[in-house]
C-alpha cells in the first residue's frame, strides 16, 4: 500500500486509473482493502517508474496469510533489498 500511497502523493485516483487503463473503483477498492494486487502493484510501479518486479514481489507477500513460509521470505527479501 506504500506504492499506492506514493503515487497519490503526485496524482489522483482519476488520472492514475486513466493511465493504468483501471476503472477508479479497481484503486478505490484496493485502497479499502489495504492491499494491491501483484498485478495491479506491477502496473503502478512501472507508471512511477519503479522497480516493478520488487513491487510484485512485495504485493504477493502482503496478501499472504501468516505462515513460516511467508516469515522467511519477508526476511530474505529485506535482506536482498537491504544489501542492494
Amino acid at each position: 500500500m506504500d506504492l499506492l500511497e506514493l503515487a497519490l502523493e503526485n496524482s489522483n485516483l482519476r488520472a492514475l486509473s486513466l493511465a493504468l487503463g483501471l476503472s477508479e473503483e479497481a484503486l478505490r477498492t484496493a485502497r479499502s482493502r489495504g492491499r494491491l494486487s501483484p498485478l495491479l502493484a506491477g502496473s503502478l510501479a512501472e507508471e512511477l517508474g519503479q522497480d516493478s518486479a520488487k513491487w510484485i514481489v512485495i504485493a504477493v507477500l502482503e496478501n499472504e496469510r501468516e505462515s513460516a513460509s511467508r516469515t522467511r521470505m519477508l526476511r530474505h527479501f529485506k535482506k536482498k533489498w537491504r544489501d542492494a
